[in-house]
């Protein structure tokens, strides 16, 4: 045998050994591909399997169904398939049923659309390796508390809400923030929604000095607002929470009125990407963004959990991940570390960022 023939032999087997051993990314994607949730389902189905082919990871989709049963039927079947990690699931109860399954079989979750709080304020109890790539049930409304509270601090400003649970949650909760900031509102009260118009409103708050007023409650009511407090030449600003993003109604916002909700992920989205999306003649709305991105997060993680070799559901935590999205990064709960929402100002057209965001 010529020298170094040894060496090169032993190298070779190596090589070959470590290959055979390797085993490819196998990501689940789960999703309600039935009943009346199936439009949402299909968004993170496109945008996944989108993201799993331009970055080489095999995947396996399953119908979670939207329902419990068909979370735990959808975690066995993932365990059973042995996949790396799972990305999807839109539906509380889907989740929570599959999560002790995929716990047991140490395959962490990313969710791209669950804002169940407890979902991760349990994590040091029920030990989920479940991570949110969205928005948290209190989000919104400590954002609202926190962008107005810096807002207006120089401002006569009032709260109303239209008396239903999320409308007084989100007037609370800013009260309650300006409060802390020692900060008092000129007007606080209880609105009727859904009327023709709001002209009573409107003068009780012209009366009481307010130039500002949060409004808890659905686009429609604050955009009536925005028309008669320019008609009775109020001077007044109206803010509100995501509601404001829905389909616009007869009436339109007022100039100025501004918007607290999560930023449009296409809006901020790698360019690259959204060129893929539309070769393939793929909207990018809804879900299909955050989909695509849980899918690049499953493929970083994976990588940097080989060296050193550690869990994915460790690797998950306290790490920067560059995404179509942006740069992501979870929490130790499995939180987002940054609020997706920012503050919007309506221009007569579409909503914008302001400035000082």
């Amino acid at each position: 045998m010529r020298p170094g023939t040894t060496t090169i032999a032993l190298l070779l087997w190596l090589s070959l050994a470590g290959g055979a051993g390797a085993q490819a990314l196998l990501v689940g994607i789960a999703a309600p591909l039935s009943g009346p949730s199936v439009i949402l389902g299909k968004q993170i189905e496109t945008g996944a399997t989108l993201a799993a082919q331009a970055n080489g990871v095999d995947f396996k989709t399953v119908d979670d169904a939207c329902t419990a049963d068909g979370g735990a039927a959808a975690a066995r079947e993932f365990a059973a398939a042995k996949v790396n990690m799972v990305v999807g699931f839109l539906c509380t109860d889907a989740i929570e049923a599959a999560l002790p399954i995929l716990k047991d079989a140490n395959i962490p979750v990313i969710t791209v659309g669950v804002r169940t709080e407890s979902l991760t304020d349990r994590r040091a109890k029920t030990g989920w390796p479940v991570y949110r790539l969205g928005p948290r049930g209190d989000d919104e409304r400590n954002a609202v508390a926190t962008s107005l509270t810096r807002l207006w601090q120089d401002e006569l400003f009032a709260i109303i809400d239209d008396g239903t649970i999320y409308g007084r949650e989100m007037a609370e909760t800013f009260r309650a923030a300006a409060e802390q900031a020692a900060l008092k509102p000129v007007f606080v009260d209880t609105f009727r929604p859904q009327l023709d118009n709001q002209i009573g409103l409107i003068g009780r708050l012209k009366k009481a000095g307010a130039t500002h007023v949060f409004a808890g409650g659905d686009g429609d009511d604050i955009a009536i607002m925005g028309r008669d407090a320019a008609q009775l030449n109020a001077g007044i600003v109206f803010a509100g929470g995501e509601n404001l993003r829905a389909p616009p109604g007869d009436v339109p916002y007022a100039v100025g009125t501004l918007m607290i909700a999560p930023q449009e992920w296409a809006d901020v989205a790698n360019p690259k990407v959204l060129q893929a999306f539309a070769d393939q003649k793929i909207a990018p709305d809804g879900y299909t963004l955050p989909a695509y991105a849980a899918i690049e997060i499953a493929k970083a993680a994976s990588g940097l959990s080989e060296t050193p070799a550690r869990p994915l559901a460790e690797v998950l935590a306290g790490h920067d991940f560059t995404t179509a999205i942006g740069p992501v990064r979870f929490d130790g709960k499995g939180d987002l570390s940054q609020s997706p929402y920012r503050v919007f100002r309506f221009d007569g057209t579409r909503f914008v960022p302001l400035e000082s965001n």
